[in-house]
């Protein structure tokens, strides 16, 4: 049985990220969606309410599995008894800053093996981190990400004061 993790803080998930987990669990056997809490970034969203979010969105998907982790992936991948990591990549600077992560987590564990899918054309631009700053000012990202995503970062922005201008 292949089975590949892909790895990410998904702060929040985007339609960049569901379409790298359609694709890639039609490749693999398993698709383990690896929820990173890294302690080192302040993330909107708990890693709690990240899985939560990220098994609403994948729930039509049997193959695919969500499991937060936190320290190296090459530990994780053994915890999980995968040997495929997945990493999307939008733009050449992803791809310099994902070869060397793909290079040094190779170092550290030779039979760990790295597939890079290229975006959709039409998610090429799209980040976590401009969908927050969208939502952070008050802005509309209902074509950024899914409907129960766009409810959670609404009522986000609500605890932290933010008036969301499209409703």
């Amino acid at each position: 049985m292949l089975r590949a993790i892909y790895p990410g803080s998904f702060d929040p998930v985007t339609y960049g990220h569901l379409d790298i987990i359609r694709r890639s669990c039609k490749i693999v056997d398993e698709l383990v969606v690896g929820v990173l809490n890294n302690n080192a970034k302040m993330p909107l969203f708990s890693v709690e309410e990240r899985v939560k979010m990220l098994q609403e969105v994948t729930k039509d998907l049997k193959n695919v599995k969500i499991v937060p982790f936190h320290g190296l992936l090459i530990d994780f991948a053994r915890e999980m008894d995968a040997y495929v990591v997945i990493r999307g990549l939008r733009a050449i600077t992803d791809f310099e800053y994902e070869l060397q992560m793909s290079q040094t987590n190779h170092k550290l564990e030779p039979d760990l093996e790295t597939m890079f899918l290229t975006t959709s054309i039409e998610y090429s631009y799209l980040s976590s981190t401009t969908v927050r700053e969208i939502a952070t000012y008050g802005g509309d990202v209902s074509q950024f990400v899914p409907e129960e995503v766009r409810i959670a970062l609404k009522e986000k922005m609500k605890t932290k004061g933010v008036y969301n201008k499209y409703e």
